[in-house]
């Protein structure tokens, strides 16, 4: 976009990120859209840096927002991925008790995938466990046959390439500096690498930009801290970081055919240093769960550092224990934009509208699987 231009879209989207990219592909089918991005693509933030796990709605509250649309996210994401030529792979998921003194907290996440539905969700004999990876050391599992892994970014463009194929406009490397209103219609003013500013005029204004959601908001003229008599939510966002440790030896690598996760940490951030693989053959562990401070800017290379790779191997050898340091290098980091904070217990995606303003704020994971009917939800409020 050049200095002079003045743009009018029925609906402005803040971030392509899968989500972002998504809501764009999904409106831009019945309305005039367009797409602000400050980074030079799509994804570069929380959609591509993660464990590319497709989820299937196992921990969640029953009924919120993540249980329903991560379950139905799960299906179309697969079909989705087979339509598109995009790398997924069903492998299946084991939850795993490393120990005696943890079946009891297995049986409580069994129990509540139970409770959600999961589909083909059990709890699995040892010498199941045993001829599904048979280098596993545990007391207990769950199977869950509908989780896999995605290539996170090429599903990304996929969903980038069905919105262009509509007519979405997408400014990348344009970053949104102001936002006004003038009567129903938003002015939003954007300013691109060599500082040149321009305009873009939208009846809606969906904000899905992780994890500068609530600064957009914020400029929205929004109050962050929310207000119950005016039915505004919290609008504030913590974030936190995740580091990923690879395994590069091929030989280690070869000993685990799907994602292994711990029993859940929902308290700290997440679901623990899990293991996973990727749509390669590829074996990481990770993520961490580091509540960032508000001054701290986030950095996606993960530096070499002795101490964490101390506690990656930690981790690690629970799942493998012939896993040495040499075997172990800094992997990618991710972040994850949360409503919940340092020691509280699990919250929901926020989806809110305010006439012509839809917020999208805390959409971590599950959000890559339940990326497709996040959309469907924005289409709904719209129409």
């Amino acid at each position: 976009m050049t200095q002079e231009e003045v743009l009018e879209v029925d609906i402005l989207i803040c971030g392509a990120g899968v989500v972002g990219l998504a809501i764009a592909m999904t409106l831009a089918k019945k309305y005039s859209v367009a797409v602000v991005e400050q980074h030079p693509g799509p994804a570069r933030e929380t959609s591509s840096h993660n464990s590319g796990v497709i989820h299937a709605g196992i921990y969640y509250e029953t009924g919120s927002l993540k249980h329903r649309l991560c379950q139905e996210g799960n299906r179309r994401i697969y079909e989705w991925c087979e339509s598109h030529s995009v790398d997924a792979v069903q492998s299946g998921k084991l939850i795993v008790a490393f120990d005696n003194s943890e079946l009891d907290q297995l049986q409580e996440v069994y129990q509540q995938g139970i409770k959600n539905t999961v589909p083909d969700f059990e709890q699995i004999t040892m010498k199941k466990i045993n001829d599904l990876e048979p280098e596993l050391n545990v007391a207990g599992a769950l199977w869950s046959p509908w989780t896999g892994v995605v290539d996170a970014y090429n599903l990304a463009k996929s969903y980038e390439r069905a919105a262009l194929e509509a007519n979405t406009i997408i400014a990348y490397q344009h970053k949104l500096t102001n936002i006004n209103k003038l009567g129903s219609q938003f002015v939003s003013t954007l300013t691109d690498t060599n500082q040149h500013i321009s305009t873009i005029k939208s009846d809606v204004l969906v904000n899905s930009s992780g994890l500068m959601a609530d600064q957009i908001a914020s400029m929205a003229g929004y109050p962050l801290g929310g207000d119950e008599k005016k039915g505004l939510p919290v609008l504030s966002q913590s974030i936190n970081r995740g580091r990923y440790y690879d395994i590069i030896n091929p030989d280690i690598c070869r000993l685990i055919s799907r994602p292994i996760y711990p029993l859940p940490d929902h308290q700290a951030g997440g679901l623990g240093v899990h293991l996973t693989t990727d749509t390669n053959g590829g074996l990481h562990l990770g993520p961490s769960m580091e509540w960032m401070n508000e001054d701290e800017i986030p950095q996606y290379q993960n530096e070499p550092d002795e101490v964490w790779l101390a506690a990656f191997l930690d981790a690690g050898v629970r799942f493998l224990p012939h896993l040495k340091k040499e075997h172990l290098a800094p992997g990618q980091v991710g972040y994850r934009p949360k409503i919940q904070k340092e020691g509280e217990g699990l919250t929901d995606f926020l989806i809110w509208r305010d006439k012509g303003y839809i917020h999208l704020g805390g959409i971590e994971s599950p959000g890559l699987t339940a990326s497709l009917p996040i959309a469907d939800q924005v289409k709904n409020l719209i129409d």
